[in-house]
């Protein structure tokens, strides 16, 4: 399976990661993105292209709210509405399994087989949120009952760019951001068994982070996992 990837398109970001896997021949990926901002990428990617001398290979997919892109016969993944200072969106990655319908669920073997060479349509499919990506943006996302699955999903992956009081809730959503502190407020939606914290303001240090996480409640705490890699630490 080629390597799926949902981008926040910005500061080169595609580009070089596109380049970055050229380098290396590996195969080229899938990126989603919203239909809306589909042809801008695409003249930013020729633009690359034209100055970098490099083909930039990749399946450019644009996948609205409401649609599904079937990855493999056990995965799909469908996009939800975020709010960002462009056009933005997440996404959910589902398993899918087949069950069989309750009517038919005393039947023996050879019935099901039977009545499935007839055409009748024995089983429910069943999709299951795995992971769940938010990208860039505003808290809003958290509290629309459309986008329940991302919040049950078993790992969310979302961001929190600022974690202290020095820049407040009004700030972040200025930026089109999140604050740890609305994490904490909608804390009681967040089902994943597992929340990874992301995109952190460069103005923290790992220290910084670690502390704010650990002011969290005990029941979301234990759960909040931070990605700090590439920060600074008061130590080095």
């Amino acid at each position: 399976m080629r390597r799926l990837v949902v981008p926040i398109v910005k500061e080169g970001g595609l580009p070089m990661y596109l380049a970055t896997r050229g380098l290396y021949s590996l195969k080229p990926p899938t990126v989603f993105l919203p239909p809306c901002i589909k042809e801008d990428v695409e003249k930013l990617l020729e633009i690359h292209r034209t100055m970098s001398q490099t083909e930039l290979k990749l399946d450019l997919v644009a996948l609205d709210v409401g649609e599904t892109y079937e990855i493999r016969n056990d995965l799909v993944v469908r996009p939800f509405r975020t709010q960002h200072v462009i056009p933005s969106q997440g996404y959910v990655i589902y398993s899918v399994r087949k069950k069989l319908r309750k009517q038919y669920a005393h039947l023996k073997g050879t019935q099901i087989k039977k009545l499935k060479l007839s055409g009748v349509e024995i089983t429910d499919t069943i999709l299951s949120p795995e992971i769940a990506f938010s990208g860039d943006t505003m808290s809003d996302f958290i509290t629309e009952p459309r986008n329940a699955d991302a919040l049950r999903a078993k790992i969310l992956i979302t961001e929190a760019t600022y974690l202290d009081e020095e820049n407040d809730i009004e700030h972040a959503r200025e930026h089109g951001h999140m604050h740890l502190f609305e994490i904490l407020e909608h804390a009681q939606w967040f089902r994943n068994k597992a929340v990874i914290l992301t995109h952190f303001s460069s103005r923290y240090k790992i220290e910084d982070i670690r502390q704010a996480i650990s002011k969290l409640q005990p029941k979301l705490s234990a759960k909040v996992l931070a990605l700090t890699e590439g920060f600074k630490s008061d130590y080095s």
